[in-house]
């Protein structure tokens, strides 16, 4: 994915984002889409991109579901993104998560869950990890009412960019669980 039409500093308007195929994934407008997208990990940590892997699937969802969802990549910002939070009624985290299962298995987890998981163990190879960002927007007051992280068991996580055989299989499947929990947003609103 690439950012274009960058707005000026100060200015109140969005970037345009675009996909791969260059069409516009979300327009440029003033208001806040009510449902963010976020796509975290590193692309370079081989199954920690997972994350963006899994968004970039979900691109074709993109015109279906106009302004009402706005799709992020967050690579490792980690907490620089809280500002992205603001007005969001809901947020689908996209990220590679280890749980102990199998590599390849496909997480569904909802806010509560995600909260449980952000003292303990690391559960990405990245700093700014979904449970640290909920962690710091619980602390702030702003959690949105609805939050979801679908996340893939990584095989691997060392220096080199493409997915292990194991996630790339599940890719769709995440994608899928997204597409759900997006659509049960929606639909509720």
């Amino acid at each position: 994915m690439r950012i274009s039409g960058l707005a000026e500093p100060g200015s109140m308007k969005s970037a345009e984002r675009t996909g791969r195929s260059g069409a516009p994934l979300c327009a440029a407008r003033e208001e806040t889409a009510p449902v963010l997208l976020l796509g975290l990990g590193n692309p370079l940590m081989s199954d920690d991109g997972a994350g963006q892997e899994i968004l970039a699937q979900l691109e074709s969802e993109a015109t279906a579901w106009g302004s009402r969802v706005e799709f992020m990549d967050g690579g490792t910002q980690g907490l620089a993104l809280l500002g992205k939070f603001d007005g969001r009624k809901a947020v689908v985290f996209l990220d590679a998560i280890r749980l102990g299962d199998k590599a390849g298995a496909v997480h569904v987890l909802d806010g509560a869950e995600l909260v449980s998981l952000g003292g303990g163990h690391a559960t990405t190879a990245h700093e700014g990890s979904a449970p640290q960002i909920l962690a710091a927007l619980q602390l702030l007051g702003e959690v949105p009412r609805q939050v979801t992280m679908i996340g893939i068991e990584p095989a691997e996580i060392k220096t080199g960019i493409g997915l292990s055989a194991a996630v790339e299989a599940n890719v769709g499947v995440a994608a899928s669980f997204a597409r759900m929990a997006i659509t049960r947003v929606l639909s509720a609103a």
